[in-house]
C-alpha cells in the first residue's frame, strides 16, 4: 500500500517573494503536493466505499 500522505500545508508569507519570477514558485510546489493529496483521498474514499457497500432499504 501507499504511504498515507500529509495534507500539504501553504506556504508562509514570507516563503514567496511575490515577484513572479521564480520557477518553480512555492506555490507551484504546494499546489502540486495538494494535487496529490486531493487525489490519494478519492482514491481512499472509493475504496472504503467498495469495502463498506451501502444497503439500501
Amino acid at each position: 500500500m501507499t504511504d498515507l500522505l500529509e495534507k500539504p500545508f501553504p506556504p508562509a508569507d514570507d516563503d514567496c517573494c511575490g515577484g513572479g519570477a521564480c520557477n518553480p514558485c512555492v506555490w507551484d510546489h504546494y499546489y502540486a503536493e495538494r494535487k496529490k493529496w486531493r487525489l490519494q483521498q478519492v482514491e481512499l474514499k472509493a475504496a472504503k466505499e467498495q469495502n463498506n457497500p451501502k444497503i439500501d432499504d
